[in-house]
């Protein structure tokens, strides 16, 4: 009677992962019970998230390495593993579930980073904000809803804002990845989309530092300002106090990744006898609309709805 925070399973946003073939699963190994499904599988799983309640499934490719690149021209193929599951899905589900979907070239480059190199090996900007339009906007004519730029490139969202509206999409979200750490927490997910190991070098000249709030404000600021419908700050239980100020501060809708390694520490400790799994879950989740999340991406989505159903 006295509850001030509520959950329940529209609050919950499911990320998937996509692998080539039919009738394809394949468990990833670092995140307990997450597999990567073929796009037969994904439909499946989006079904399942209409019937628990989920509101939105989250997409990301787990490309094959013949055709990664260091341009990441895959990534704008129209036919692409993931046009190809936003297609599928959106032919079985119609306009049942929100489809939102990942920009960025990570899992597209042979270097496993988000953006372009220079022959110093620098991420370059400018000359990845163009790559990441053709990225967006080919999403966006495959029928994602939201495009959700995980980049962190300067001036990404006002670009594809400008393109999506260009290409009669004003309707398609941005929900930003505006305040996006270099955190030690994003390993099983480089796993799960097979870029880890190609990783040369690290992200820390465009994603953030973890020891900074005043910059995270004025990143989302600037999101906000190129036309982002919402904003995720990225990895969530350890920037909570980012996910208030920025509700408190702006007053859009905040939303928050629990990320793989998040993810993974629930399953571990559970396992090693922290403490009970859906307890330790539930707990997590709770946490983030009480700092003033509107969702939360969580692999734990399938399993928090049901419980929250029941």
């Amino acid at each position: 009677m006295f509850r001030e925070t509520v959950l329940t399973p529209a609050d919950l946003i499911w990320p998937l992962f996509i692998i080539e073939g039919e009738g394809q699963e394949e468990p990833v190994e670092s995140l307990p019970g997450v597999s990567r499904w073929s796009v037969d599988g994904i439909v499946a799983r989006a079904k399942e998230a209409i019937d628990l309640g989920i509101p939105c499934i989250a997409l990301f490719p787990n490309t094959p390495s013949k055709l990664r690149s260091d341009d990441g021209r895959e990534a704008y193929n129209p036919d692409n593993l993931m046009c190809r599951a936003i297609k599928a899905v959106r032919d079985a589900c119609g306009s049942d579930i929100g489809i939102l979907t990942d920009v960025a070239l990570d899992p597209y480059t042979s270097h496993g980073q988000d953006g372009l190199l220079d022959n110093a090996g620098y991420v370059v900007n400018d000359d990845t904000v163009a790559v990441l339009v053709d990225q967006a906007v080919n999403q966006a004519e495959a029928g994602a809803d939201i495009i959700a730029p995980s980049d962190m490139m300067d001036g990404r969202v006002k670009a594809i804002r400008m393109a999506l509206e260009m290409g009669e999409h004003p309707n398609v979200q941005i929900m930003a990845y505006a305040a996006k750490y270099a955190s030690a927490f994003y390993g099983p997910f480089r796993d799960a989309v097979s870029s880890g190991g190609l990783l040369k070098g690290d992200k820390k000249s465009y994603q953030m530092d973890p020891a900074n709030a005043l910059e995270a404000l004025r990143e989302i600021e600037l999101d906000i300002a190129e036309g982002a419908d919402s904003v995720m700050v990225k990895p969530g239980l350890a920037y909570l106090d980012i996910i208030w100020r920025a509700k408190e501060a702006f007053g859009v809708p905040v939303f928050a990744y629990q990320v793989s390694g998040e993810y993974a520490l629930i399953e571990a400790g559970a396992a090693a006898g922290v403490g009970d799994r859906d307890a330790l879950m539930m707990e997590k989740l709770i946490a983030f609309k009480r700092a003033g999340c509107a969702g939360v991406l969580t692999y734990h989505a399938p399993v928090a709805a049901k419980m929250l159903d029941g």
